[in-house]
C-alpha cells in the first residue's frame, strides 16, 4: 500500500521577502552615509572658518601692536596653520581721517594651487 506523505511545513524566507530586506538596508545604508557625509563637511567648514579668524586676528593683532604706523598698501603673504597652507591678503588704506588706516585682511585656504576665500577681518589702527 502506498503511504501517503504529508506537506511538509517551509520555514524560512521567500525570495520576495529577502529582497524586499536587501532594499530597505540599501536605502538605510544610504541614508545613514549621506547624514554622516554632512557632518564631516560641516565639521570641516566649522574648523576652517575658525582657524581663518584665528589667523586673520592674529595679524590684526600684529598690527595694533607694530611700533611703525602701517602705510597704505597692498600685500599678501602665504603660511601655514594646522597643518593647512594659507594665504592672507592685506589691504590697508587711508580714511578720511588722516590718522586713522583701514584694514582689510582676507585669508584663503589653499588646496591643490586651487584657494577658497575663508574670511574677511575688517579693522582700524590709529597713529595715536
Amino acid at each position: 500500500m502506498g503511504s501517503a506523505t504529508a506537506p511538509s511545513a517551509q520555514h524560512g524566507f521567500t525570495l520576495i521577502e529577502v529582497l524586499v530586506a536587501v532594499l530597505i538596508f540599501g536605502l538605510i545604508a544610504t541614508t545613514v552615509s549621506e547624514v554622516a557625509s554632512n557632518y564631516i563637511g560641516s565639521f570641516e567648514r566649522v574648523r576652517d572658518k575658525t582657524r581663518a579668524s584665528w589667523i586673520a586676528q592674529n595679524r590684526m593683532a600684529e598690527l595694533h601692536l607694530a611700533e611703525n604706523y602701517p602705510s597704505v598698501s597692498e600685500k599678501t603673504d602665504e603660511l601655514t596653520f594646522g597643518n593647512t597652507d594659507w594665504e592672507i591678503d592685506q589691504v590697508v588704506s587711508a580714511t578720511q581721517e588722516p590718522r586713522i588706516r583701514r584694514i582689510e585682511l582676507t585669508v584663503y585656504r589653499l588646496t591643490s594651487g586651487d584657494r577658497r576665500q575663508e574670511l574677511t577681518l575688517t579693522g582700524f589702527v590709529g597713529d595715536f
